[in-house]
């Protein structure tokens, strides 16, 4: 059975027998023996370190995911640190960034060590992004260089962009010499308001307002000009349009410091979701915008997320940019809600679904299509994320074990029995998908393990 651990639990020994070793940041791919001895990366083991055979199981640095809600303190119902920690291990993530809109918002250096203090034990790192401005109300920067000092990663007020130029340019010039991001959700308000999907053929076929992609691209080029002038460190979280990926690669061109992500689902499910289609984005079978609703698919509460779903070009545009590095990682925009708040008219549901449980999954299906290659897909989920929060990732010899092992040919069905995060909102639901996680190690600790009891005093 399944077990869960924990950052306190003794440090692990265990021999991964004939393993696939894929470390992207090392740029090297082999099957081997992998030796963890008390929770390091070793050259050799006794004989009494337990020996699980992994033929036809990857083994690749531990995930990061650089956006994420875990909805502590304020939202316990839909999400706590214990139970996304957990989703996150299941999932093959040993580090998530919890973003500040929580209730009350990160934004002070008491909530910080809040956060530390209940992250202790936990089953995976909790790294903190601290609120951009105070009561993330987009008036007054927060104290940024306190914040700092407390061990956050970046700042950003999720949900929206910071409301003006000026306060943007405020916050770049001030995180130039602390070294750390804004971390922009880019929407202009003005532009997304009262949207309820991605503007297009769809959202017109389902008579729902549509969000434009000048939403997004008009905050992307207004902060990387601002980064420009500053000097300041921008980072634009769940990018969704082609025309932002292209902003960001002439941004890189010109050696700018701008960074970005997109998420699991944005690559892989276009808006046409909302519609009752069922088709990955790269999948053959072009949604008809005349056939009639499938009243059981259509207007799912649990396709609304925010930036809403993309549209198919738009969908293989962001693929391409992670193939081509201009996207630097995917962020699961973890987001759990209560059916209460998902299971209802679709302009009534809240925004986001969950993702760290089948970001994998979600990957290797692109991989499967020839979209990435699966170096390309463990770079943006695993060793270069970790980079950007100043986290390394290393199989070597002499480093602490900090990995994940996966089935990449395994099946498993999306169904609330199987997820560990508190909330089941996700249109997967009843999907089958391929990739399953065996065993996370997370500071030489078993945090997650379906291969036997390698790890102690594990939590059923």
């Amino acid at each position: 059975m399944a077990r869960f651990g924990r950052l306190t639990d003794a440090p692990a020994s265990v021999v991964l027998a004939g393993v696939r070793v894929l470390d992207p940041a090392a740029r090297s791919d082999s099957v081997r023996d992998l030796l963890i001895v008390n929770g390091i990366v070793a050259e050799s083991a006794s004989d009494d370190v337990p020996r699980v055979d992994a033929d036809g199981l990857v083994a690749a640095p531990g995930f990061c995911d650089l956006h994420a809600h875990l909805r502590e303190p304020g939202m316990e119902g839909s999400e706590t640190i214990e139970s996304g920690t957990q989703a996150a291990a299941h999932g093959g993530f040993t580090t998530v960034c919890i973003m500040p809109n929580t209730d009350p918002p990160l934004d002070d250096v008491r909530s910080v060590e809040l956060i530390g203090a209940r992250s202790q034990g936990a089953a995976a790192r909790v790294r903190v992004v601290g609120a951009a401005t105070r009561e993330r109300a987009g008036e007054r920067l927060s104290d940024l260089g306190e914040l700092t000092r407390a061990g956050v990663v970046g700042f950003s007020d999720d949900g929206a962009s910071l409301p003006s130029a000026s306060l943007a340019r405020a916050a770049l010039a001030y995180l130039a010499p602390l070294g750390l991001p804004l971390i922009e959700h880019c929407e202009e308000p003005a532009l997304a308001r009262g949207a309820l999907m991605r503007a297009g053929p769809t959202a017109l076929r389902l008579g729902l307002a549509g969000w434009p992609s000048s939403a997004e691209l008009t905050i992307v080029e207004r902060d990387i000009a601002l980064a420009e002038e500053t000097g300041g460190r921008v980072h634009f979280t769940h990018l969704s349009t082609a025309a932002a990926i292209d902003a960001v690669r002439r941004a890189k061109a010109r050696d700018l410091n701008v960074t970005c992500d997109v998420t699991p689902h944005h690559l892989a499910l276009a808006d046409t979701w909302v519609a009752g289609d069922r088709h990955f984005a790269w999948e053959d079978g072009a949604f008809d915008a005349f056939a009639r609703l499938d009243p059981d698919l259509a207007y799912d509460g649990r396709t609304r997320v925010n930036p809403p779903l993309a549209r198919r070009e738009d969908t293989l545009a962001l693929l391409a940019g992670v193939a081509d590095g201009t996207v630097d990682a995917i962020a699961t925009d973890h987001a759990p809600h209560p059916p209460e708040r998902k299971l209802v008219e679709f302009g009534a549901a809240a925004p986001g679904m969950i993702g760290l449980e089948t970001a994998l999954s979600l990957g290797l299906a692109a991989v499967e299509a020839g979209c990435l290659s699966l170096a390309q897909l463990l770079r943006a989920i695993s060793s270069r994320p970790a980079e950007l929060v100043g986290e390394q990732r290393s199989l070597a010899v002499g480093e602490a074990a900090d990995l994940v092992v996966f089935d990449p040919g395994a099946r498993w069905t999306v169904s609330r029995d199987n997820l560990a995060s508190r909330s089941a909102n996700t249109p997967l639901l009843g999907r089958e998908l391929t990739g399953v996680v065996r065993l996370t190690v997370a500071e030489g600790r078993v945090t997650f393990d379906d291969l036997g009891r390698i790890g102690r005093d594990f939590k059923e």
